[in-house]
C-alpha cells in the first residue's frame, strides 16, 4: 500500500526486453534504505517487487499485465520514474490509499500556468473517468493529487512547485502518455451496489435512512 507522495526519483539504467515483458534496474540513493528483495516498491505508480539489490540501484520484473496497462513500456535508459516504497504501518498518511495497481493510461492535452502552479488537463477513457470526481483524489504516475476539474472527455489538476520539481511532472509535456490509478474506495463502493439480486442490501434508500 502506498500514499502517493513520492520520495524520489530515480533513472532507468538498463531495460531487459522478453517478449512483453520485462525487467528494469533503476539507480537510486535515499529509497533503498531499509529496502529488501521481494519488497514492494512504486515505480511511476505501479506497484513493483524488487528481485534484485545493490548500493545504489534495485531491479524489478515487469510482467505482461503490467506493460499493458502502464506507461512502463514507453521508458528508455535514462528516463526518470517516480519512486515511493511501501508505507510503513508508523508512517503519515500523507496523501490518499494508492494500492499501486494502474487503472489504465491518459494523454497530457495541455499544460498553462497561473502564477506559481502548473494544470495540467489529462484526456482519458470513460472507463476512468467513470470514477474521477470534483475534489476527489488521482493518482498520475504515483503522485497523490487532487482533480480540479472534469468533463467528459478529461481531468485536471493543479500541481504545486515543489510537486513539480520534485517529481518526474515537471517534465512532462503535450502528448506524454501517463498512468493512473481511480481511488480505490469509489470501486470499492460501485461493486457493492452492482451485487447481482442486490443482496448487499446497500441502495440510495438505505444510506439515506441511516444519513449518508
Amino acid at each position: 500500500m502506498f500514499t502517493g507522495i513520492i520520495e524520489k526519483t530515480g533513472i532507468i539504467r538498463s531495460i531487459q526486453k522478453s517478449g512483453h515483458s520485462a525487467v528494469l534496474t533503476i539507480g537510486a540513493s535515499a529509497v533503498l534504505d531499509g529496502l529488501r528483495l521481494g519488497d514492494s516498491i512504486a515505480v511511476n505508480g505501479v506497484c513493483l517487487t524488487v528481485v534484485f539489490l545493490s548500493e545504489d540501484s534495485f531491479s524489478a520484473d515487469v510482467m505482461h499485465e503490467t506493460v499493458e496497462r502502464s506507461n512502463l513500456w514507453k521508458l528508455n535508459v535514462g528516463s526518470t520514474v517516480n519512486l515511493e516504497r511501501a508505507m510503513p504501518l508508523n508512517g503519515r498518511f500523507g496523501g490518499h490509499i494508492v494500492a499501486g495497481h494502474i487503472d489504465g493510461t491518459g494523454v497530457i492535452s495541455k499544460v498553462r500556468k497561473d502564477e506559481n502552479a502548473i494544470w495540467f488537463t489529462v484526456r482519458t477513457s470513460p472507463g476512468i473517468l467513470r470514477y474521477v470526481i470534483d475534489k476527489g483524489s488521482i493518482a498520475i504516475d504515483g503522485i497523490s493529487l487532487t482533480i480540479a476539474g472534469v468533463t467528459e472527455i478529461d481531468f485536471s489538476v493543479s500541481v504545486i512547485p515543489h510537486t513539480a520539481q520534485n517529481t518526474t511532472l515537471g517534465e512532462k509535456r503535450v502528448g506524454d502518455t501517463i498512468n493512473l490509478e481511480n481511488d480505490c474506495i469509489g470501486k470499492y463502493v460501485e461493486k457493492l451496489l452492482r451485487t447481482p439480486g442486490g443482496q448487499s442490501g446497500i441502495s440510495k434508500e438505505f444510506l439515506a435512512r441511516y444519513g449518508f
